[in-house]
């Protein structure tokens, strides 16, 4: 939100936004404490459905605790901005109306009401987003959505993001950003 607005006023050209998904626990243990010694914003996208369980999402990875309601709140309390990841991790794309609605809109009134703030940001659950997605996100009420690769639907519903993974080495990293330039288009009304 906090780079969004500074490109908005015509600046912000020197920041990056550093964003996490899925709202594992260990991210108030290591990588607040990290972000505050140096002096960095992020957003946090969590999973309001999930409070307290583990990354059952994921059948290939190993179980990670996700952060509790109280996680939440230090996080934000910390200036960390709380966004939504949907409510439970739910591909969007092949989501049904109700699932649809559940994973937007109420899992932006529960985060709203667990942060105490409003929740403006969205991060589609594994990447995809659809004009179908992007829609519903917006008459949720939020004002941007992240996707990893957004293809036609770049704008402030689908704002295209680079991957960072643990496997990614300062080369690697380099040629993501450089990739990443060259694959974005203009936005496309979504």
């Amino acid at each position: 939100g906090e780079l969004l607005a500074a490109r908005a006023r015509g600046g912000g050209g020197d920041l990056v936004g550093l964003t996490f998904d899925d709202g594992y626990a260990d991210f108030v243990e290591h990588a607040l404490p990290c972000l505050r010694r140096h002096g960095c914003g992020a957003t946090l996208f969590v999973l309001p459905g999930r409070l307290g369980g583990v990354n059952s999402w994921d059948p290939l990875g190993p179980r990670k605790p996700l952060l509790t309601a109280d996680g939440i709140r230090r996080a934000a309390a910390e200036g960390v901005e709380i966004g939504s990841h949907g409510l439970t991790h739910v591909d969007l794309t092949t989501a049904d109306d109700t699932t649809l609605t559940a994973e937007t809109a109420e899992s932006r009134a529960l985060l709203s009401e667990l942060a105490g703030a409003p929740v403006t940001g969205f991060c589609y659950p594994y990447g995809t987003v659809d004009a179908r997605a992007a829609d519903a996100v917006r008459a949720a009420g939020y004002t941007y959505a992240c996707a990893i690769d957004p293809g036609p639907l770049t704008g402030p519903y689908a704002l295209p993001r680079v991957h960072v993974g643990q496997n990614d080495t300062p080369v690697r990293l380099l040629l993501k950003t450089r990739l990443h330039r060259l694959r974005r288009r203009a936005a496309a009304g979504v």
